[in-house]
């Protein structure tokens, strides 16, 4: 089969790879009608190439048609539509039954000292073939997939493997209601459905803030007041619109590869490019990220308000301002989407008969499989004002 697979730093093909063979009584095999570029797929385009291998089946978001179904598999038939959530969880653990699937102890690297494995998603994360691929083996899918209606377009349900449960999940972290004010740091994808879920759950106040002019339009035309954060102090812009105050809570829908740190960036493209046991030395010991936005949303939330971190981050020595994290008394709520904790409630939403949160249109580019090495560089790039880009197989 065909599967868009890594071969180094901003190097990425369409290759042959084997089909996928079920190895357990608990594994489908899902054959892939759409899947996306999510950001944190950027990540490994270039800042995580140290915890790739030549090969490795990239891709985190997708939907389909069960193909197989192993014997231990009762919730799922051959030709059911699904979608799969991006963190592979048993649904039966510790950490599963407190709702916290992203920490699944059935799949954790616990070699690695990391959480539930993810499809595509690097050597930290159990080196799973990603869903970027015309087939993929889904692990734990007497538990995983979601079963979905045939009647209703695919973008309607396939960011339900991650972007939208992760937007609502930072939402749901930000502990904010129809009398506060939350900012949202980053429309990208995840900050686009941040802002869209906080209107419709009735958050009070809703402040979208980018450097990217389409962006912050789509930001705008959702509903959400807006920043343009290329000309301005983000921080004191947010005081200023909050009589001094600070938002009650903001998300850091950014993550690790802000804007606004020449310095950490030369030091990330270099680690990235050291032989590999040497640059995962130095990410694991003195990795540091781009810390812009986590910066800002520090210096802007209110005293005893909340920081919802949904961007991905992965330095160990990163120098935060604990003074001011101490002093102003904030609550701070971050992590990787616990997918199946929000799936049911989201699934009702999407299915509705009106589309509330605009899922249909978030999609900014579509193309095939063998459009991906492309679009990986359009999307990283920001050219073409790609916002979110969906492949079919």
């Amino acid at each position: 089969m065909r599967a868009l697979t890594w071969h180094g730093i901003e190097d990425v093909r369409v290759t042959d790879v084997p089909d996928p063979v079920m190895a357990h009584t608990t594994d489908a095999v899902v054959r892939v009608t759409s899947t996306a570029i999510c950001g944190s797929d950027l990540h490994l385009y270039r800042v995580l190439a140290p915890y790739l291998e030549p090969g490795d089946v990239l891709g985190h978001e997708f939907m389909g048609i069960v193909e197989e179904v192993g014997p231990g598999v009762a919730t799922l038939a051959v030709g059911d539509r699904v979608v799969v959530p991006f963190n592979i969880s048993c649904g039966r653990c510790w950490m599963c039954q407190r709702g916290l699937f992203a920490q699944c102890e059935t799949t954790q690297n616990t070699d690695s000292g990391k959480g539930a494995s993810l499809f595509g998603y690097t050597s930290l994360y159990g080196s799973v073939p990603g869903g970027q691929a015309e087939r993929v083996l889904v692990p734990h899918a007497d538990f995983g997939p979601i079963v979905i209606p045939h009647e209703m377009p695919d973008e309607r349900f396939l960011y339900l493997s991650d972007i939208l449960p992760t937007a609502w999940q930072a939402v749901e972290y930000a502990d904010v209601n129809g009398s506060d004010t939350l900012a949202v740091l980053g429309l990208g994808p995840v900050g686009q459905l941040a802002v869209r879920s906080a209107l419709h759950r009735g958050v009070g106040r809703v402040i979208g803030v980018d450097l990217v002019p389409d962006r912050i339009e789509k930001a705008r035309a959702s509903g959400a007041e807006v920043i343009d954060a290329s000309d301005l102090d983000v921080a004191q812009a947010l005081k200023d619109l909050t009589d001094g105050r600070g938002p009650d809570a903001v998300i850091d829908a950014v993550g690790m590869e802000a804007h606004g740190n020449p310095f950490s960036e030369k030091v990330i493209a270099g680690a990235s490019r050291l032989p590999k046991p040497l640059a995962r030395g130095a990410i694991e010991t003195f990795g540091i990220d781009r810390l812009a936005a986590l910066h800002t949303a520090v210096a802007a939330v209110r005293r005893g308000g909340t920081l919802s971190i949904s961007g991905v981050y992965g330095g160990m020595a990163d120098p935060m301002p604990m003074m001011d994290l101490f002093d102003k008394g904030l609550t701070i709520r971050m992590g990787q989407c616990h997918v199946r904790r929000w799936s049911d409630e989201l699934l009702d939403i999407v299915r509705a008969d009106e589309d509330v949160l605009g899922l249909e249109s978030l999609a900014t580019h579509h193309g095939s499989l063998s459009d991906a090495p492309d679009f990986y560089r359009i999307f990283q790039e920001k050219r073409d004002e790609c916002l979110k880009v969906v492949l079919h197989p």
